[in-house]
């Protein structure tokens, strides 16, 4: 029986505080007012998918986002007060009933159950206090969070916040640390809080998970490597544990090599309610980088009769073979990427960049657990060596000067095909998506 993994506040409070040795620094204040800032970021956001033969209506949304960051400084002393603060509106450009469901703008349906139009914008507004002593800051309230086990998706429109609290020690040069806990989420594509699930598991109705604790380290203090290690436990469905490893080789001033791993291990505990989960997902890649040019081959495994799963729209699969349409995360899924980079600077066009991949992933869907109803939908019998395969193109351009300094247009192409006994096991069908990103960051002071 795996040995049961418990959170408190105390036990976050005491990781995220350990260094004993931490002095006070007395220049960290800058005052409320004087350390403050507010930041104006734009977006606009394109999406369009073909979804070719398949029987469901082409996906295709546009929309302008605004979000709003007002982050204040401390008040003066050795314990700080301060205040984060943020508004976010949408707009829907185009998008009418018949092409819906992109996940950029608000998902609506109709009173037979089909979709419906996006509404014309949805809002939201958010704040947390924060307080500093030492080296340690608390904030409560609503969370921008980036980390393996809990990170806010950021891939469309507006951003993805928690509410809860977090804490943050640095008292170490080289080392973060850090845990929390939230108990809500507001999607990207929302106006209003809900509780936080999983991106593929299916959870029945009225199941839900209170809350989702987690604590973790950053090391960045020796030069050319980078490790973390965090666990999580989303009350009720799963403890996940995850450890990555980083590092990059000098050879000389052009050419340097870049190993590294990512591993999760996720497991279930309490109630259980996306039924046993017992998985551990790998992933390792080797990159050349040779001046303008980079190379990256990438190999990842999935061990387990059912999917790596994670919080639902947010980023948290750090994983090499994650992809614009596909994670290649299925059941006892393994697969292979093949990927060049290429900065344009080279070429005498700095901030133009490029990306150009090819994954290709084979799974035992013949394995999956058909007593699992969160899960069983990925059950193929035909799909003992399932296959399928996704090639990606990124280019993205970074004005260098000029009164649109900063502002990035970035298109986003990617073609995913479904073999025999792929397809049918988890809706994923052959189809084509583009997106088009457009971020303007103004600093207004």
């Amino acid at each position: 029986m795996p040995t049961a993994f418990r959170f408190t506040p105390l036990f976050i409070a005491l990781a995220a505080t350990m260094p004993l040795a931490a002095q006070a620094d007395e220049d960290q204040a800058e005052g409320f007012i004087e350390g403050s800032s507010l930041n104006l970021h734009l977006r606009n956001a394109y999406f369009n998918r073909d979804n070719h033969n398949t029987g469901k209506n082409d996906t295709r949304e546009w929309g302008q986002g605004a979000v709003l960051r007002f982050e204040s400084g401390y008040t003066p002393g050795t314990v700080g007060f301060g205040l984060d603060a943020h508004a976010m509106l949408g707009l829907k450009l185009d998008g009418g009933g018949g092409h819906a469901g992109s996940s950029i703008l608000p998902v609506s349906h109709k009173d037979n159950g089909d979709l419906a139009a996006a509404p014309g914008s949805f809002s939201t507004a958010g704040a947390a206090v924060k307080i500093k002593a030492f080296d340690t800051e608390l904030k409560a309230g609503d969370l921008f969070l980036t980390n393996p086990v809990i990170a806010g998706g950021e891939t469309r429109m507006l951003p993805q916040t928690f509410r809860g609290f977090g804490l943050t020690n640095t008292s170490i040069d080289g080392l973060m640390l850090e845990g929390g806990q939230v108990s809500f989420t507001k999607p990207y594509n929302q106006s209003g809080h809900r509780r936080i699930d999983t991106f593929y598991g299916l959870l029945d109705d009225n199941a839900k998970s209170k809350h989702l604790n987690w604590a973790g380290l950053s090391w960045s203090g020796t030069e050319n490597i980078t490790a973390n290690l965090y666990a999580s436990e989303l009350k009720d469905i799963w403890n996940q544990y995850y450890a990555d490893f980083d590092y990059t080789y000098v050879v000389n001033d052009r050419v340097s090599l870049n190993p590294g791993v990512h591993f999760y291990h996720t497991q279930d505990t309490g109630q259980a309610l996306l039924g046993k989960i017992d998985n551990n997902t790998y992933s390792v890649h080797f990159t050349v980088n040779a001046g303008y040019h980079s190379v990256t081959a990438a190999y990842q495994r999935v061990n387990g009769d059912t999917p790596f799963d994670y919080i639902n729209q947010g980023d948290s699969v750090y994983l090499d073979n994650s992809r614009m349409y596909s994670d290649f995360n299925a059941p006892n899924e393994r697969s292979w990427k093949l990927q060049y980079d290429y900065n344009f600077a080279g070429l005498g066009i700095p901030g133009l960049t490029s990306s150009l991949s090819y994954s290709r992933g084979e799974a035992d869907l013949s394995k999956v657990d058909q007593n699992n109803q969160h899960y069983n939908y990925y059950y193929n019998a035909n799909g003992k060596n399932a296959t399928h395969w996704e090639r990606d193109l990124d280019v993205k351009y970074v004005f260098q000067e000029g009164d649109l300094k900063d502002l990035a247009v970035q298109v986003r192409y990617a073609t995913h095909r479904g073999g025999q006994g792929y397809s049918a096991a988890d809706a994923t069908e052959d189809n084509d998506e583009l997106r088009v990103i457009v971020d303007y960051p103004l600093n207004i002071f």
